[in-house]
């Protein structure tokens, strides 16, 4: 049949031209749609029932395709007559999936056929659920929700027409409250903002912003965002708990419905996820994707979440590593229901494995690595080799008779990519930081990861969309054993441009010298960003903000930069601090010794508190404050421009330049005059007095270029992208009030930036990490 042919078909069902053109672009849509034609005689439908037939082929899932005759008949007996009807036939029918028969009685009460909502009860309905809201309803008048009402109208009458609840709710609520005010009409009143913090407050960042809405226009697909994680796992279209079956591409077999039932008695019904990393590096940026999908998708549904240890390769495994995971798990707030390992449950694989072999559906292959890997292999000669010959040779593997390399055990599979036969153990010679020398074979990816989440009755295995490619071995490997098998859902996995995350290549970066360790604050290992003095709810919201979608792509570091500016603007106490410090007497000081005055906490909210500062004859200020020739509309100190002095109450005015040999400026004698008597200065400036002496460590981007690792952008490699000039430490001078600070306290130093204490500090030095910039013009 010819895409024409197609067209006019679907309109005779009642669709436009433009949409049956856009319906012939879907594969799958127009595959039922046709199948569905096949069912009815177009001509003899009752009115609307074409437009019914397009709802069935749009909503129908692949487990119960072959019952679309089925739902067509009712159809076009006009017994299923509305979109609620067809909705309510395909979600019986998924919850009987596997069912040898259909009972037609038991189906067409679920589906309320034949059942009648006069307009008396709508009416009665609407007026015994507008009864509970009336003094709302008359309090907020036409701004009351009444969708509310609506619900609960549907609740009471499921086979009630929509259109005539809200026709019924319309004309009660006008009764009411009589017709529309000019009132009712205005606009609603904007709810207040809250103030915004003084330094970092005023200016959006225009990159983070630019970089966000690129990220959100380059993500193909339907995608999900929200102000928080909590809220974003909220809307996530997820299938509840025990109804596995209902989600596309699920496959049910004979046992599906049993197993579910004792899957439920065993969890209660409650929602069960796991975060499985490799112990064997150091958790990124990435990660903090899926920490906060899998931890924070359970917490919104008051359920568990597993924190597993894919422990199956004992060659790269580190005790390091096992702790620096949990430790950022829990620094990123979320706590595990239970840690467990995939070691935990070595004997039960193996003993899987063992009745793979035995119902033909695993073999002992001798191919080498080398001959396997690419997507089109020649099959294995050893495919077919005598079950008694694989258990034999299975057994020899595991009793270390046989060299690494010599031979794998493979599982009888083509995956969606096109792989054939994947590795579901390998031999490997090496001790287990657990199992000891138990071992010598261990299970793959491929083999573990579905049969740990069936041990652990998941409920949704949440993983990236590379993983998609192994979901039809998943649910083969689960459902050739006879076990519980959960659901796999697949998301975008986070990118950031101008780094690098591979371990390799971290590991190179520390060889070489670039980079300090894991967490040096250039990386975007979450022990970096911590080090950095990125707040984990900063981490959290950049994750929300980004949603979740299927599609991949990368967003700009200006992005997370953004989410951090807004939560230190509310968390971070001001304080002042000079990097580049110049000299300054005031040869009339207006007190006989040092004086302390008030510096705010955070300016806009004096309730939080503020703290003491010394104010005497020599202060230092900003080098970069001072200039004996500024460029037009620079506003801050010059030997002709005042300049006020933050906090203090004091405008100083240049008397005296002293200069070094070079003519450099190296100290300034000013006078004094009180704000209120002086004229109006153009710019006031941050200053310190009697200061304490800190390092501070100004971090800048590590590479050039938007994508380091590839070679079209980069040719020479990301070791070659590197920029030189990455880290400058200063020695700068501090309010004293900073003396106290701890490890990974955070503080805005005024007009420069936030920054976090660092765990190089001691008893005799401070060391401070820039963590952003305050992204404010500080050229004026």
């Amino acid at each position: 049949m010819s895409p024409e042919e197609t067209i006019e078909k679907f309109k005779h069902l009642g669709l436009s031209e433009q949409k049956a053109k856009e319906t012939l672009k879907n594969v799958n849509v127009t595959k039922f749609l046709l199948a569905g034609l096949n069912e009815v005689n177009v001509a003899n439908l009752p009115a609307g029932a074409g437009m019914l037939i397009y709802h069935l082929a749009t909503k129908i899932k692949p487990q119960i395709a072959s019952q679309l005759p089925f739902v067509c008949k009712y159809i076009e007996s006009g017994k299923l007559d509305s979109t609620l009807r067809v909705d309510a036939a395909l979600e019986y029918l998924l919850s009987h999936v596997g069912e040898a028969s259909i009972d037609n009685a038991a189906f067409e009460k679920a589906c309320g056929v034949g059942v009648m909502v006069t307009p008396e009860q709508v009416e009665q309905a609407v007026e015994k659920h507008m009864a509970k809201y009336k003094e709302e309803l008359i309090q907020k008048r036409y701004r009351f929700n009444s969708g509310i009402v609506m619900q609960a109208v549907r609740a009471d009458l499921p086979w009630a027409d929509g259109k005539a609840i809200k026709n019924e709710v319309d004309v009660q609520i006008l009764d009411l409250l009589g017709p529309k005010t000019e009132a009712d009409l205005a606009p609603a009143p904007k709810p207040e903002k809250k103030a915004k913090g003084s330094e970092a407050g005023k200016k959006q960042v225009k990159d983070g912003k630019a970089a966000a809405k690129q990220e959100k226009s380059e993500a193909a697909g339907d995608s999900v965002s929200a102000v928080s994680i909590h809220d974003l796992m909220k809307k996530l279209p997820f299938h509840a708990p025990g109804e596995n079956y209902k989600s596309d591409g699920y496959v049910v077999t004979p046992d599906t419905k049993r197993l579910l039932q004792e899957h439920l008695k065993i969890t209660g019904g409650k929602v069960r996820t796991r975060f499985p990393p490799e112990p064997n590096g150091i958790l990124h940026i990435g990660h903090a994707k899926a920490i906060n999908i899998n931890f924070g998708y359970a917490a919104a549904h008051d359920g568990v979440c597993f924190l597993r240890y894919d422990d199956t390769n004992p060659e790269k495994e580190e005790e390091k590593f096992f702790v620096g995971i949990k430790d950022m798990v829990e620094w990123l707030g979320y706590k595990p229901y239970k840690i467990t390992h995939s070691s935990d449950y070595f004997d039960q694989l193996y003993e899987w494995a063992v009745q793979l072999i035995k119902k033909d559906l695993a073999y002992v292959c001798h191919q080498k690595s080398e001959e396997i890997k690419g997507f089109n292999p020649p099959p294995s000669p050893y495919r077919n080799r005598p079950i008694e010959e694989s258990l034999q040779l299975f057994e020899d593997m595991k009793n270390g008779k046989i060299d690494e390399g010599e031979a794998t055990l493979r599982m009888k599979i083509t995956l969606e990519e096109g792989k054939q036969d994947p590795v579901a153990y390998r031999i490997k010679f090496k001790p287990h930081h657990r199992t000891g020398s138990k071992w010598c074979i261990y299970p793959t990816y491929d083999y573990t990861h579905c049969l740990c989440d069936s041990i652990e009755h998941i409920t949704h295995s949440l993983c990236t969309k590379e993983f998609q490619s192994r979901r039809s071995s998943y649910y083969w490997l689960c459902n050739a054993l006879g076990i519980y098998c959960p659901v796999q859902w697949e998301y975008g996995r986070l990118n950031v441009n101008y780094t690098v995350v591979s371990k390799r290549k971290i590991a190179k970066l520390i060889d070489e010298g670039i980079v300090n360790d894991w967490d040096d604050p250039r990386l975007y290992t979450l022990t970096a960003l911590r080090r950095r003095g990125v707040p984990a709810a900063a981490v959290n919201g950049f994750c929300a903000a980004l949603g979740v979608t299927g599609a991949l792509g990368a967003v700009d570091p200006a992005v997370l930069d953004a989410a951090v500016r807004d939560a230190l603007n509310v968390a971070a106490p001001r304080v002042m601090v000079v990097l580049e410090p110049l000299k300054i007497t005031i040869t009339n000081f207006p007190f006989a010794k040092p004086v302390s005055v008030s510096v705010p906490n955070f300016p806009n909210e004096p309730e939080k508190g503020s703290h003491e500062a010394v104010f005497s004859r020599v202060i230092y200020i900003e080098a970069a404050d001072f200039t004996e020739q500024p460029e037009r509309g620079y506003r801050r100190l010059t030997p002709t421009q005042a300049v006020g002095l933050r906090h203090a109450g004091y405008v100083i005015k240049v008397s005296k330049v002293i200069h070094d040999a070079t003519g450099k400026p190296v100290e300034l004698e000013c006078t004094a005059e009180p704000a209120e008597s002086a004229d109006k200065p153009k710019a006031f400036v941050h200053w310190v007095s009697d200061p304490v002496t800190v390092e501070v460590r100004l971090y800048e981007p590590l590479f050039k270029h938007k994508n380091p690792e590839d070679p079209s952008e980069v040719p020479g490699g990301f070791l070659s992208d590197c920029r030189s000039d990455t880290l400058r430490v200063v020695q700068a001078l501090a309010d004293r009030s900073i003396r106290g600070a701890k490890v990974y306290d955070k503080f805005q130093f005024e007009r420069i930036g936030f920054f976090s204490v660092d765990p190089d500090t001691n008893a005799d030095n401070i060391v401070f990490n820039r963590t952003v910039s305050l992204k404010e013009d500080t050229g004026k």
